[in-house]
């Protein structure tokens, strides 16, 4: 069933007034058709998150002027030169090779739960892996994190508030945390960015 800008836009302000004025949304894509985004667009949506160069490459090309872009998901060094041309933001650096390959200022993500089969830099490696990243040129803005899955956006809030105080200890302004699911945490724990995408495009 095609979206709905009617639908799209009454989300939108409403997550817009949960969150307030000074938290930027990124809509986040990855499963939104080409063919759908003039409905984001029409329904006042700026700002587009995608996860995979090969998608972002095919709306890009099409939709390229409508929005502002971001890449979210995992950077693979061998594409960072590609994402690099397309977006203003990357949110997911955690790779010296990345890095190197990278052209736009970066979010460094962080792993705080130590989960092995997520990507980040573990915190107790966040200051090398700074002073390495600016060596090789890059300007980092922030920091982001992804949390444990959990049907309780409350158990969320220890990591978003320890990634404010890793971000603030180290003088970095962005915080890119929270997704449809524990957006409000997010922002209350001091979130500059959120990544939504399903809680936009439901009811």
């Amino acid at each position: 069933m095609p979206l709905s800008p009617e639908r799209i836009r009454e989300n939108l302000a409403r997550v817009r007034e949960e969150i307030g004025p000074d938290v930027r949304v990124v809509v986040a894509t990855k499963y939104v058709p080409v063919d759908d985004l003039g409905a984001l667009a029409e329904a006042g949506v700026e700002t587009l998150g995608e996860n995979r160069l090969q998608d972002l490459q095919a709306k890009h090309a099409r939709w390229g002027g409508a929005f502002t872009w971001h890449f979210i998901g995992h950077l693979q060094s061998r594409k960072a030169r590609d994402v690099s041309g397309l977006v203003e933001l990357v949110h997911s650096l955690d790779s010296r090779s990345a890095a190197r390959r990278l052209t736009v200022p970066a979010l460094v993500e962080v792993n705080l739960s130590g989960e092995a089969t997520k990507s980040g830099v573990a915190p107790e490696e966040l200051d090398a892996f700074l002073a390495a990243v600016r060596d090789d040129g890059v300007e980092v803005r922030g920091l982001m994190t992804m949390p444990p899955p959990t049907a309780d956006p409350e158990d969320s809030r220890p990591y978003f508030r320890r990634l404010r105080e890793l971000a603030e200890a180290r003088e970095l302004s962005e915080l890119s945390m929270g997704t449809s699911q524990d957006y409000r945490v997010a922002a209350a724990e001091g979130a500059t960015i959120v990544r939504i995408g399903s809680i936009l495009f439901g009811r």
